[in-house]
């Protein structure tokens, strides 16, 4: 994309997962739309450097379809992965108004059908819509369920001919261990496909890194809630971790530490 090019950024055409964190306050529920509008905003000036931009959205904030799929309630598996996918709708309606409150076109998606609000997700449609400079929010999940929206943003950027998929989530990278729990766990700058799964680091869904491995696309982790920092992904500065075919883990000290 010649708009890419001209602005220095190393990718053409990205698919962004935003976790349903991003929508509210920190250890909150639900919408908080001076947060929705925040991350529009940096969302907004990350597509100002002309790569084509598809997002696909998490609905944790407001329900995991996996707290009602143990069998101790009354609600079937299926159904509250159903439920789920609805609730990354209702994240993906507030987000299309922020955004286009700030003058930028989108297109909501929706894998689950609702054509009173959202298109259907069809594959040369969504094409389009990025060739023409306009944001994708994808939502539904992949419509079926017991799939992540992780594993939904693989295979979304897949399907687009994406080159990278960008985790925005609410730590800082792929780390060693729970950084919650262990303090001294290690911040990696890069890992390998195989050292993720095989150290069962439980950044992203296994299936979603399974998939993104045997296709060898790349992987970034970083945390959404640092100012400025979606911005820098999009441009292709050093943030997060860097999830490739790379069999040697960098800890961000090693990489600090690294002359130039």
């Amino acid at each position: 994309m010649a708009e890419a090019a001209k602005s220095g950024s190393p990718y053409r055409r990205i698919v962004l997962k935003i976790s349903g964190e991003g929508f509210t306050r920190s250890g909150e529920r639900g919408i908080n739309m001076a947060s929705v509008v925040a991350l529009a905003e940096e969302t907004y000036r990350a597509a100002q450097s002309g790569v084509q931009l598809a997002i696909v959205l998490g609905g944790g904030n407001i329900l995991r379809g996996a707290q009602f799929s143990a069998g101790t309630t009354s609600i079937q598996p299926a159904t509250a992965h159903y439920m789920g996918m609805l609730a990354t709708v209702i994240n993906g309606l507030a987000f299309q108004d922020a955004l286009e409150s700030l003058g930028v076109e989108t297109r909501l998606v929706s894998a689950v059908p609702m054509e009173g609000v959202a298109e259907p997700h069809i594959h040369r449609r969504i094409q389009q819509h990025l060739e023409k400079g306009r944001i994708v929010i994808l939502t539904g999940g992949t419509g079926r369920p017991f799939v992540t929206t992780d594993t939904a943003a693989a295979q979304a950027a897949l399907e687009i001919g994406a080159d990278i998929l960008m985790k925005a989530t609410k730590v800082d990278g792929v780390f060693s261990d729970d950084p919650a729990k262990n303090p001294h766990a290690i911040l990696y700058s890069q890992i390998s496909y195989r050292d993720v799964l095989r150290q069962n680091l439980r950044v992203m869904d296994p299936e979603a890194i399974t998939k993104c491995a045997e296709h060898r696309l790349p992987i970034v982790v970083f945390n959404f809630r640092r100012p400025g920092n979606i911005e820098r992904a999009v441009r292709g500065e050093r943030v997060g971790t860097l999830i490739t075919e790379t069999e040697t883990p960098v800890r961000e000290s090693e990489l600090s530490a690294t002359p130039g």
